[in-house]
């Protein structure tokens, strides 16, 4: 470690705050209030990268926070209608709920902005003695003697070239007898632990969607405060999995969305045009006439599952939330399993503390999380992502309500646990296999294009700093990902970030990073793993207000 870093000492770094990190936090304060705990965030404020549909599933908070309803608490809208319905191109079938395993019901849940739920948090964590540290990406993990010892913040000021520029400031050193991290899905310090200490050599292959929201504020007249809306079919059908939300919150807003599984074949899906194809839907568009779209983000959800999530615990520290993908597909829900999964990470280490231990491995962490809430969330609904995958939508869905009701009713799978087949990005196939698809034109009214959806996320890169986006071979990327699989970054992408210039040289692929919203799906879908994801300058990217 360079020792002109500037150091900070600490009982527990916490990476993230989001859900899981803030819970951490929270609970590490109320087990053990002398202890010293600090928060990294890489957004501009805490909230700012946090985007979520979100319906959630209370449980949680319940047991971190008890009186989180009170007039004090986030502003959360009660479910008052639950409906799932089946898209054709022209008409939608509602299903009955009776058709449901008792486990997608969303009785009790509470619609909100995930965002501001995060903002809330971190005022508790606050008042309880927790430093917070908004703009400090964690950039590196400090490993010494096979065990992480802290985080090595990122460096302020280089040029985009890499050297130092006139206000350059190196990255701090936060050093911690734990570290936790709670970076969401795909995170780059969460992939370094689990390289350094091979966490996954037990598990599957993890599976990721592509999360894609907007944020609408609409006519009165069409406002159902409470409404919960899940679609199947179109405009995805066949092509790719994933399914669509509307939710009505309070005050005239409205969230809607698509997620797209990440696990398509045809590169020249684009996520971004089914999702603004889905919002011109007959039985959807109606909602935003006369509206104005206020915010739109996406991001990258880990939908592995059970049979996917690695070891949480390494020497040092442990994985929270969605870095380790302990999102309930079928469900639509991770927030209330990120919360338990910090409150659990935060009794072991205070444990640890209280026994005078350090940079050890949490060893019951595993265990504890697969016989608790979260194990018992995840491990009936196992087989929802593999049969999907391997059936397509309207067969694999089926067996997967099967087989959550045989969960439901003989109280074990008949098929026990499956496992997914392929990773997303070698789920990819060549682009001569698969016809174009020629997407209609925004009408900059109900749909848009993704540099006016950019501008509506508030993203901000200082224009002269690295690109964040790094392709390990340029070469490869020409040969293969354009020459092979026809350029699908630039469709995958749902910020514009990645375009492909046609030249008297050849093709040459341009890095627009100014617009990524972190989504990480390029780190994901890649068909080479030739681009890595790193986090940019602190601060930068986007600033969701109540996404």
């Amino acid at each position: 470690m360079d020792q002109q870093r500037e150091q900070m000492e600490c009982d527990v770094v916490i990476v993230g705050a989001g859900p899981a990190g803030l819970a951490a936090a929270i609970r590490l304060k109320q087990l053990r209030p002398q202890s010293h705990v600090v928060v990294l965030e890489k957004g501009s404020e805490v909230g700012a990268h946090i985007l979520s549909g979100a319906v959630i599933d209370p449980a949680g908070l319940d047991a971190l926070l008890p009186d989180w309803r009170s007039a004090d608490g986030p502003a959360a809208t009660p479910v008052t209608a639950d409906e799932f319905f089946w898209l054709t191109p022209k008409r939608a079938f509602k299903l009955p709920g009776s058709m449901l395993p008792r486990l997608m019901s969303n009785h009790g849940n509470f619609i909100v902005s995930l965002a501001n739920v995060c903002r809330w948090l971190a005022a508790q964590a606050e008042a309880l003695g927790v430093e917070i540290y908004p703009g400090f990406p964690a950039a590196q993990l400090l490993i010494e003697e096979g065990r992480v010892t802290g985080v090595i913040t990122g460096d302020m000021g280089r040029t985009r070239d890499g050297d130092e520029g006139p206000d350059f400031a190196p990255g701090m050193a936060l050093k911690g007898r734990y570290v936790l991290l709670g970076e969401g899905a795909r995170g780059s310090l969460t992939k370094q632990a689990i390289a350094q200490f091979q966490l996954a050599a037990s598990a599957g292959p993890q599976k990721f969607g592509l999360g894609l929201k907007e944020l609408w504020r609409v006519d009165p007249a069409r406002h159902r405060p409470g409404l919960v809306q899940h679609g199947l079919g179109w405009p995805l059908g066949s092509a790719a999995g994933g399914g669509s939300f509307v939710y009505h919150l309070d005050e005239g807003l409205v969230a809607v969305g698509l997620v797209v599984h990440l696990d398509y074949a045809n590169p020249h899906l684009s996520p971004f045009e089914e999702f603004q194809r889905f919002k011109t839907h007959p039985s959807v568009a109606p909602t935003f006439a006369g509206g104005t779209r206020l915010a739109y983000g996406a991001r990258a959800i880990a939908e592995g599952g059970w049979q996917s999530v690695p070891r949480l615990a390494f020497p040092g520290g442990a994985l929270l939330g969605d870095s380790a993908g302990l999102v309930n597909l079928p469900r639509i829900k991770g927030s209330h399993n990120a919360v338990a999964s910090g409150m659990l990470a935060a009794k072991q280490v205070s444990q640890a503390l209280d026994q005078g231990r350090s940079g050890d491995v949490l060893e019951g962490l595993d265990a504890a999380w697969r016989a608790g809430p979260i194990g018992k969330d995840l491990y009936p609904v196992r087989n929802a992502k593999p049969l999907w995958s391997r059936f397509g939508t309207v067969l694999g869905v089926g067996l997967a309500g099967f087989d959550m009701w045989c969960q439901q009713v003989l109280g074990r799978s008949l098929l026990g646990t499956l496992d997914h087949a392929k990773t997303d990005h070698g789920a990819t196939e060549p682009a001569a296999r698969h016809q174009p698809i020629a997407y209609p034109k925004p009408d900059g009214v109900l749909t848009f294009d993704r540099l006016a959806s950019v501008y509506v996320s508030n993203t901000d890169h200082r224009d002269d700093q690295p690109v964040h986006l790094e392709v390990r071979d340029m070469g490869v990327q020409v040969e293969s990902e354009y020459g092979v699989y026809g350029g699908p970054s630039a469709r995958y992408c749902p910020a514009g970030v990645y375009e492909w210039i046609e030249s008297p040289d050849g093709p040459r692929l341009q890095i627009n990073a100014q617009n990524c919203v972190h989504c990480k799906t390029c780190d994901i879908k890649d068909p080479n793993q030739n681009i890595d994801w790193v986090p940019p300058e602190g601060g930068g990217g986007p600033n969701y207000a109540a996404m």
